[in-house]
């Protein structure tokens, strides 16, 4: 049975659920800061109390992966994660659970990071409508091309989920042009080439893609990859609509637990005042 996106909680119909938060943090001065997680991990439960604390610390949108047995894009800390959380006994459709753990507690933004892979088996409509169900607000689709991407264009514009596709520094202009066109929500710009992991740099690429993007049409870009501190959050929030951490808050709940999820977010947040392009930081 097909769910109406108009009858969910927090549902913003005929619109976008991340561009949304977006723009309020936009409107407050900032660049929004998108905090990821993996589901599971350690546990169900924990992973949806580090949401809700994410939400709660300075977070505008929160980023579920799905753990995944051959992850292609994930550093050590984070494959290390999704192994625990595999071993622990995660499947793909406890992510339904921690999506709506999260979401009946916060009024964030939820989307679900996900290969595309599990997607597929089990059936995109099917996978679509459960995340609606859940209150989830659409899917960053890594290893996903708009050109292969027909059946998912369709079914997320008609249950208004946010659909957010990646762009890199290899990015070519019409490939570029191609993905900004089929993005909603906004457009997810790798800042680096290689898997993912904190870095002590960003590197000038960061800004050469976020520029790309924007001149292609992107209303809303957002930085991942190797963020772990407020200073790069504030040096990212110069020139992107948002910065995604991921690796940095997976260490953190690792290491200290839903607590140490919570400070770091906090810490986090103090960079995100955005400063004029080439200014102090």
């Amino acid at each position: 049975m097909t769910t109406d996106p108009a009858d969910r909680p927090g549902r913003v119909l005929g619109g976008s659920r991340a561009a949304a938060a977006i723009e309020k943090a936009r409107s407050e001065g900032r660049a929004a800061l998108i905090g990821y997680l993996p589901g599971g991990f350690p546990d169900v439960q924990t992973s949806i109390d580090a949401g809700i604390a994410m939400a709660r610390n300075g977070m505008d949108l929160i980023e579920i992966g799905i753990p995944y047995s051959d992850p292609v894009m994930d550093g050590q800390v984070i494959q290390e994660a999704t192994v625990e959380a595999l071993a622990n006994g995660f499947t793909v459709p406890r992510i339904f659970d921690v999506v709506e753990g999260i979401t009946r507690e916060t009024d964030a933004a939820v989307l679900v990071m996900t290969y595309w892979n599990p997607v597929m088996r089990m059936g995109v409509r099917a996978f679509a409508e459960r995340l609606v169900a859940a209150g989830g607000a659409g899917l960053i689709t890594p290893d996903l091309i708009p050109d292969e991407a027909a059946e998912w264009l369709e079914i997320s514009e008609e249950l208004g989920l946010d659909r957010v596709f990646l762009v890199a520094p290899s990015t070519s202009p019409q490939r570029m042009q191609n993905t900004v066109d089929a993005s909603r929500g906004f457009v997810y710009a790798v800042s680096v080439m290689g898997v993912t992991g904190a870095r002590t740099s960003v590197g000038a690429a960061a800004r050469a893609v976020v520029d790309a993007a924007h001149g292609a049409g992107a209303e809303r870009v957002c930085v991942g990859l190797g963020v772990s501190s407020s200073a790069q959050v504030r040096e990212i929030g110069a020139y992107a609509d948002g910065v995604i951490v991921g690796t940095a808050l997976v260490a953190a709940l690792r290491d200290g637990g839903v607590d140490a999820v919570a400070e770091l977010a906090r810490e986090l947040s103090t960079g995100a005042a955005k400063t004029p392009a080439g200014g102090s930081a």
